[in-house]
């Protein structure tokens, strides 16, 4: 059994990944703004957690994560305003990246997108522009830490029905496909039970390869 730290745990990918954790035997703390989302946190078997990252110091988010055996950075602003999305996918990560070092805890999966690079091409005119830019700040961040990174990049989210099956940038998988929340969700709990992926950046769509043997390929 092992206590994952959730940040962004009403998200619909978190919900999914805190029943798969919570069947796997694991606990997990869901970290969340709005104390009405609890009852639908415990009804998918995690423990909820009000606490609002973006107002928070690295020490409080220290004090929230200490214990745990792993970080989970799923949150997001969801767009809209540039200066939130800032302050939530830049600053908040970075600083939960700071807590997670601080608090002793290596373990770091950061739910990040297909594509996401400095040089990610998105026009500044773009509303996608300063979600592209955090995201490519955060994941550097991360890369240059000594945690024991795993950078998910999945394609365009649907609310497709899980299939179990992914296929993974340079064996098969290019941008500008799709992939459901849940098998999103899969893909973060199998690659939490895999210390190997470690110091990965791992791409992927919905495919065709079981999502056990697309991580098995990697190695």
């Amino acid at each position: 059994m092992a206590r994952i730290a959730l940040f962004g745990g009403h998200g619909k990918v978190a919900l999914h990944l805190e029943r798969l954790l919570a069947d796997a035997g694991h606990e997990t703390s869901a970290f969340i703004r709005n104390p009405d989302h609890a009852d639908d946190i415990r009804a998918a078997g995690a423990t909820p957690v009000v606490a609002d990252v973006e107002k928070l110091g690295i020490a409080e988010i220290t004090d929230l994560v200490r214990g745990h055996d792993a970080v989970v950075w799923s949150a997001g602003a969801g767009g809209g305003d540039p200066a939130r999305t800032y302050a939530v996918d830049r600053d908040a990560a970075i600083a939960s990246m700071t807590a997670a070092q601080e608090a002793g805890v290596r373990r770091y999966v950061m739910v990040s997108y297909f594509g996401s690079r400095p040089d990610h091409g998105v026009p500044e005119d773009n509303p996608f522009h300063a979600y592209a830019e955090a995201k490519a700040a955060a994941d550097t961040h991360l890369r240059g830490t000594d945690l024991e990174w795993t950078i998910l990049g999945p394609s365009a989210l649907t609310l497709d029905p899980p299939t179990g099956r992914i296929e993974i940038e340079g064996y098969g998988a290019s941008e500008g496909s799709q992939v459901s929340r849940a098998d999103v969700a899969a893909v973060i709990a199998a690659v939490l039970e895999r210390p190997e992926t470690a110091g990965r950046t791992i791409e992927f769509n919905n495919g065709d390869v079981p999502i056990d043997d697309a991580l098995d390929a990697l190695r």
